[in-house]
């Protein structure tokens, strides 16, 4: 497995000091710490099937029911659940042999990296970044609520992408999403390495930048050699 190695340009760990919260809701209540970067994770409508939505939630109820490990705080046992529950989710959309996986469509993966890098690229700085079949990761820093930064970009490209598909109207999207706030600058790391590896980890190419719609491949076309800001 090759993992690109990379040094971090205007990055500093002040962020991590006691940020701020915002509050919004959807499906699930969210907090938004002030100035914090977000791991946002969404998918398409359908792309997996009940049996697989069935056994997230039958894990997540398992792992509220086990007993509290000693020492560990609330929010961390949160935050251990989330990873385990996340990891799940998205193995089972890279090996996924049913259900829609219309972001392969070069013209609609062009699309979702487009209205990152260009069409919304003032609501938020981006790091990261790659356009799978059936998902999309992120990792960004809202300059607004996340909940307007998934409006915009989910709402844009469902229209646009159902259009080209011949489909108006049709869900796109899952409506819900999976956002997690980056806690420090080691996470942050593993993150972009976790985000730009999918690719490989699935399958379809040998290294991160050899994926077309990635942070990795736009770096590499950019000739940077550290993990600037893409917007």
């Amino acid at each position: 497995m090759h993992l690109t190695e990379y040094t971090i340009s205007n990055w500093s760990p002040d962020k991590w000091q006691k940020p701020q919260r915002r509050f919004y809701r959807r499906t699930l209540p969210h907090w938004q710490p002030e100035g914090s970067t977000i791991f946002l994770t969404w998918r398409l409508y359908g792309s997996l099937p009940e049996s697989a939505v069935a056994r997230i939630k039958a894990t997540r109820e398992l792992l509220l029911r086990e007993a509290k490990r000693t020492g560990e705080s609330v929010t961390d046992r949160k935050a251990r659940h989330n990873k385990k529950l996340f990891g799940m989710l998205d193995a089972m959309l890279d090996k996924a042999e049913s259900g829609p996986l219309w972001l392969k469509e070069k013209s609609i993966a062009d699309l979702v990296e487009d209205a990152l890098l260009d069409r919304y690229a003032g609501l938020y700085k981006l790091w990261s970044y790659v356009v799978m079949a059936n998902h999309v990761h992120v990792l960004l820093r809202p300059d607004v609520l996340l909940e307007k930064v998934t409006q915009f970009l989910k709402g844009y490209t469902a229209r646009e992408a159902n259009r080209f598909l011949n489909r108006t109207g049709s869900s796109f999207w899952q409506d819900e999403s999976f956002d997690h706030w980056v806690r420090d600058d080691g996470e942050f790391h593993r993150i972009v390495h976790y985000i730009e590896n999918n690719p490989v980890k699935a399958g379809l190419v040998k290294t991160p930048e050899d994926f077309l719609w990635s942070s990795a491949r736009q770096r590499l076309e950019r000739g940077w050699h550290d993990t600037q800001p893409l917007t």
